[in-house]
């Protein structure tokens, strides 16, 4: 085990990783930007270190202050969490160089899957089903229009090192696709770096399905069952739940065959992620493979009981996966909110600020991971999540219950937050009935304003 590792990130995936060291005796060192000080992961690390300016590419985007913190702090291994640095195969491959443990997977399978072409390109060749399309990049308008006339509309454009939403456009018809190549181009080309997109088959009717995969470096695989990320606004996930109300236990069990599957095709290790599109008729499509933890990790420590840092922590420094398929059970339900700040009545648009008023719900089935507290100041650099909320309950209506009370004792003023929404969905019969596909966020959005507007 590691006597020493930097945590390369901040708010609550920092503070997350911090505790799992402390429960593992291992030395904890934070890494902070200038605008995070005050921060809560930087007071209960056990070494801080300042590492540079507000903006993320002056701190947690600056590789070489980061290797520079890990080389002061002596450390052995460096924690990317997620977002930021966890999935640059290039940062990886650093740490490599400078004989510092990367507590992630080999940068091979960071690069392959951080590809989507050559992912699904790999899948297919694995023999996973893949969605229609996606088969080489595209830039030209004329091929765009011929590509999506062949597999028909709708279709959608993304972009080929992608994620969180950033360069993909819904199309519907041949003018909506001339116009809209162009701007995911250049939204791919500022979010990654690389304009690169490709369009594949878009179905409107679907639910997005994960597979949480863990692997050790001697080619044991396993996978902790699915988690639900259909509620979704822009591509990016809301909420999250385990296990999924559409699937049964035939249909879980081909599924998480596939991940496993999928994630041996590349060698993998570490923890990750395989995600699938459902569709109406229960087809599933390889969608991606997230090579790292991900923000909903701890829907899926609820139901099995398996800390999935502290395993990420043990496989870093090389031990074997001491868990089989068999040991993987699931108990009872688990829901998450991302509670970000957001203005639901302003179209989502961020509500960076001081919390003045700060009360943290509780009581059973309640795990709260934030970064929060009274007076801490929702800063406009960083992404807008200040926490994420999990309930448990013996069953998916008993989870949803107590969210909804934990929701109600959750109180952040005056800064905005999503919040609001999430009630309203968590109260809406289609999500009751598990009725819900991947566009219901936008259209109970769509019915929000409807109802404010006649007010």
């Amino acid at each position: 085990m590691f006597s020493k590792i930097l945590i390369a990130n901040r708010g609550e995936i920092a503070l997350r990783i911090i505790r799992a060291c402390k429960e593992l005796g291992v030395r904890s060192v934070a890494v902070y930007s200038e605008a995070d000080a005050d921060s809560r992961h930087v007071r209960f690390a056990d070494e801080a270190i300042c590492i540079g300016g507000a903006l993320p590419g002056q701190s947690y985007l600056n590789i070489p202050s980061i290797i520079s913190a890990a080389e002061i702090a002596d450390v052995e291994a460096i924690h990317p969490g997620y977002g930021f640095l966890a999935e640059n195969a290039h940062f990886a491959e650093i740490c490599q160089s400078c004989n510092i443990s990367f507590i992630g997977p080999r940068p091979e399978a960071i690069r392959l899957m951080g590809d989507k072409l050559q992912a699904k390109k790999g899948m297919r060749k694995a023999g996973i089903p893949v969605i229609s399309g996606g088969e080489r990049q595209v830039s030209d308008k004329n091929e765009a229009v011929k590509i999506a006339q062949a597999i028909k509309y709708p279709v959608i454009i993304k972009a080929a090192a992608g994620g969180g939403g950033k360069g993909m456009r819904v199309c519907h018809n041949d003018v909506r696709l001339v116009s809209a190549l162009a701007t995911a181009q250049s939204e791919a080309e500022a979010a990654f770096g690389k304009p690169d997109v490709y369009i594949e088959k878009y179905f409107a009717k679907a639910k997005h399905v994960e597979f949480q995969i863990l692997a050790d470096n001697y080619g044991h695989l396993i996978h902790l069952g699915e988690r639900d990320c259909t509620i979704q606004r822009r591509h990016q996930k809301l909420i999250e739940e385990s296990p999924s109300p559409a699937l049964d236990s035939k249909l879980r069990k081909r599924m998480g065959e596939a991940a496993i599957k999928a994630a041996k095709s590349v060698n993998y290790n570490s923890a990750g992620t395989v995600e699938f599109l459902l569709d109406e008729k229960k087809n599933f499509y390889f969608l991606e493979m997230n090579t790292r933890v991900q923000v909903e990790h701890g829907v899926s420590e609820m139901v099995t009981g398996i800390d999935l840092i502290k395993q990420q922590i043990r496989l870093a420094a090389g031990e074997k996966l001491k868990l089989n398929q068999d040991d993987v059970k699931i108990n009872g339900w688990a829901i998450e909110c991302r509670i970000n700040a957001e203005d639901p009545d302003n179209n989502f648009a961020p509500f960076p600020g001081i919390i003045h008023t700060y009360n943290s719900p509780g009581g059973r089935g309640v795990r709260l991971d934030s970064c929060a507290y009274q007076n801490y100041k929702v800063l406009p650099y960083y992404d807008s999540l200040i926490a994420k909320l999990i309930t448990h309950g013996k069953t998916r209506s008993e989870a949803i219950r107590i969210m909804l009370r934990a929701l109600e004792e959750y109180i952040i003023e005056p800064v905005k937050t999503t919040i609001p929404f999430f009630r309203d969905v968590l109260n809406d019969v289609r999500f009751l009935r598990g009725k819900v596909y991947t566009d219901f966020a936008q259209i109970l959005i769509s019915e929000r304003q409807k109802e404010t507007e006649r007010k």
